[in-house]
């Protein structure tokens, strides 16, 4: 059976394909083939992380471009000093460094659609860390979500989104498909490994049957609500011509509407690393007497003046 690509794609667009070359990517690869694409950029990040076998998967994912006529790009960058200068988590750093290589690829190739390999058990996985960071709610994947990198706006696309993992292994074993395996993935030493080995098994067995179509179904449930917000908030017209939040307006909201409201001008204004605690920050601006002043993320400030929220 073939993969079932998400409807929105369109094989007569151009893409970039951020691919590792372990199976999902691989898969996805070989599932847009047979869907009709021919305008893929193969785009592949060494994390160096793994020695010899990084190497390897770059010159794995090299061969599988030119074995099928496709341009690609290869970097690498070493994960494990940049997230030691800047004192975070190997996965932060990771992820951080992809985003950056893929804004680069997307000036070069004039082509801002990233496509990505996650699956349905990826957005599970996503769904709980984001409720146990208490952060984001039952906040999952999406099949598109744009991202602005050092000012180049990126289209995040994930077409395998509603497909399983034991799919995708299907599919892969059917086909004879090779791909490189990173053995690191069943390592527990990210939280994401943890969930994925011992978190999700353990919830299996509890609940007597797969969690992970619940655990999805929640976070397409609170999307919609979170999307229902939105809509509000765009029917309120909170943004000035100067792109302002007018604080008169937002004073007069309920809480959560604030929020809401501070958290999309925060992330339309390109501001990184989004949290609760920084939109909490925010949200106290709008308290007459309290600070006017609120430090951001790579030196920005949110600011109040004249009625306004601002970013500077």
């Amino acid at each position: 059976m073939p993969l079932s690509l998400d409807s929105r794609f369109s094989p007569r667009r151009r893409y970039l394909l951020g691919i590792s070359g372990g199976r999902d990517s691989v898969a996805l690869f070989h599932a847009l083939l047979e869907a009709g694409a021919t305008k893929l950029v193969l785009c592949h990040l060494n994390h160096q992380l793994r020695g010899l076998f990084s190497a390897h998967d770059a010159a794995f994912v090299r061969e599988i471009a030119e074995s099928h006529g496709f341009p690609f790009e290869i970097a690498r960058t070493n994960i494990r000093r940049l997230a030691k200068e800047e004192k975070v988590s190997i996965e932060v750093a990771a992820r951080r460094a992809r985003h950056q290589f893929f804004a680069e690829c997307a000036r070069k190739h004039r082509c801002p659609n990233v496509l990505l390999a996650h699956h349905a058990d990826d957005n599970a996985e996503t769904v709980l860390l984001n409720l146990l960071r208490g952060s984001a709610g039952l906040k999952g994947m999406r099949y598109q979500s744009s991202l602005t990198v050092n000012r180049k706006k990126l289209s995040l696309l994930r077409p395998l989104l509603e497909i399983r993992r034991r799919d995708i292994d299907a599919y892969l074993e059917d086909r004879g498909i090779q791909y490189r395996e990173d053995a690191s993935n069943n390592e527990p030493f990210t939280p994401r490994n943890r969930l994925r080995a011992e978190v999700l098994p353990l919830l299996h067995e509890l609940m007597e049957r797969d969690v992970v179509p619940s655990i999805v179904r929640a976070a397409h449930a609170g999307r919609e609500d979170q999307e229902a917000l939105d809509d509000l908030l765009d029917v309120l017209d909170l943004v000035d011509p100067q792109d302002r939040l007018f604080l008169p307006k937002l004073r007069k909201l309920p809480e959560p509407l604030q929020r809401r409201a501070l958290f999309l001008y925060l992330q339309d204004s390109g501001i990184s690393d989004l949290s609760r605690n920084l939109v909490d920050r925010c949200l106290a601006l709008l308290q007459s007497d309290s600070p006017s002043r609120v430090n951001l993320p790579g030196g920005q400030h949110c600011c109040r003046r004249a009625g306004r929220i601002l970013i500077e």
